[in-house]
């Protein structure tokens, strides 16, 4: 088996129905095999794969069991010597995994490769990331990539036609060799959702892999689809995955400096809570969610 494609959903029937149909309308070249593990959806998404899609080898899960876990049972299971992590909220284009998997047929070096990610309209999606770092942390939390980018890539500048070595790349699609996953361990299933990639990556280049990004190959990524059912829990499992990193790969001095970052930048939010007035209404609400978000947070970080 050539390509073992994972995608792990989570009540996104319409999504996962779309992104296996343009799997079927530009299939790959070589012989490939679809794994789908369903984190116990409730909208029939299961039913949906055996009926329209038999040919899909379909795991279900009696709970929602986290990301990093999900896709390790399907590694597990499937036999390509390449893997592509692709989520539901996905579209392939012609030729988008062929070229992947060209590239790193052609790249010995090259332990994982990413597509350019577009938004549906077609514009650019940051979807390659520097290694975070407090500092780099510190710039993001308070938006100072505006001036000059220190915690993203200024992606906006670079060649479309010339790959790169990169960091991180976005699981939302993400080829990976099988023999560079072996030498690894797979995922950390420590990590529920957010920053198990990231984890993922910086292993994979500390065992000598190189990592690049594609922007020959071109996938249509949605967003979010999953996790903006449940904002409020995933902007709380998006900073315990980010702390988790740190304690990981990182001194427990590290841990309470980003601890104190997140505290500081939260502080600072919630000062500016009485501002909102100003906004036109969709803004003012918007923020109005965020500033509950870092109130929870507030109260959460000490026991994290």
């Amino acid at each position: 088996m050539k390509l073992s494609i994972i995608i792990v959903n989570w009540n996104t029937i319409d999504l996962l129905a779309n992104c296996l149909a343009s799997i079927h309308a530009n299939p790959p070249e070589e012989q490939f095999e679809i794994w789908v593990i369903d984190n116990c959806s409730t909208d029939g998404s299961s039913r949906m794969v055996k009926e329209r899609f038999p040919e899909v080898n379909l795991i279900e899960n009696s709970q929602n069991i986290g990301f990093a876990r999900a896709n390790n049972q399907a590694l597990a299971k499937s036999g390509g010597d390449f893997i592509l992590l692709l989520n539901p909220d996905t579209l392939l284009a012609a030729g988008s995994i062929d070229q992947l998997t060209n590239f790193l047929g052609e790249h010995p070096d090259g332990g994982a490769v990413g597509p350019r990610l577009v938004q549906p309209d077609g514009t650019l999606q940051l979807s390659a990331f520097p290694q975070p770092t407090l500092f780099r942390e510190f710039w993001r939390m308070f938006h100072l990539d505006a001036l000059y980018c220190v915690s993203q890539y200024r992606m906006k500048d670079w060649s479309l036609n010339k790959p790169r070595q990169v960091d991180s790349l976005l699981g939302a699609c993400m080829l990976m060799r099988r023999t560079a996953l072996n030498s690894l361990g797979k995922f950390d299933e420590e990590f529920f959702v957010y920053s198990e990639e990231v984890d993922l990556c910086l292993r994979m280049r500390k065992a000598g892999w190189q990592l690049y990004w594609m922007p020959e190959s071109i996938v249509v990524h949605y967003g979010g689809k999953s996790t903006q059912q449940v904002p409020e829990d995933m902007f709380l499992r998006l900073y315990e995955g980010k702390i988790l990193y740190f304690r990981k790969h990182h001194s427990r001095l590290s841990v309470l400096i980003y601890k104190l970052i997140l505290f500081t930048a939260s502080i600072v939010r919630l000062m500016l809570t009485p501002f909102v007035i100003f906004e036109s209404p969709t803004k003012r609400d918007e923020h109005l969610v965020l500033f509950k978000n870092y109130q929870r947070l507030l109260s959460v970080l000490p026991s994290i």
